[in-house]
């Protein structure tokens, strides 16, 4: 199924004026604008903080095992 080209919008159109008539058209235009802006700026913000998220993880230092760890300290204490 491919996207919807002009006929078909046109089609849908055509129904949606005999079903909700001339009166109708403009606030249901205006509703699914409203919602469709909504829509956008919560997937902008979701995007924008799995991003920040993603860069935090990113900046943050590798973890070290615990055997790292206390190598590190015997090495450490041992050389004074």
């Amino acid at each position: 199924m491919g996207p919807i080209g002009v006929p078909e919008l046109v089609v849908i159109f055509i129904l949606a004026f005999l079903i909700f008539g001339p009166r109708k058209l403009p606030e249901i235009g205006k509703s699914l604008g409203k919602a469709l802006a909504e829509f956008h700026r919560a997937r902008n913000e979701l995007v924008a903080t799995i991003e920040k998220e993603v860069r935090s993880i990113e900046s943050e230092p590798p973890p070290t095992s615990h055997n790292e760890t206390n190598a590190k300290v015997k090495t450490h204490s041992s050389a004074s």
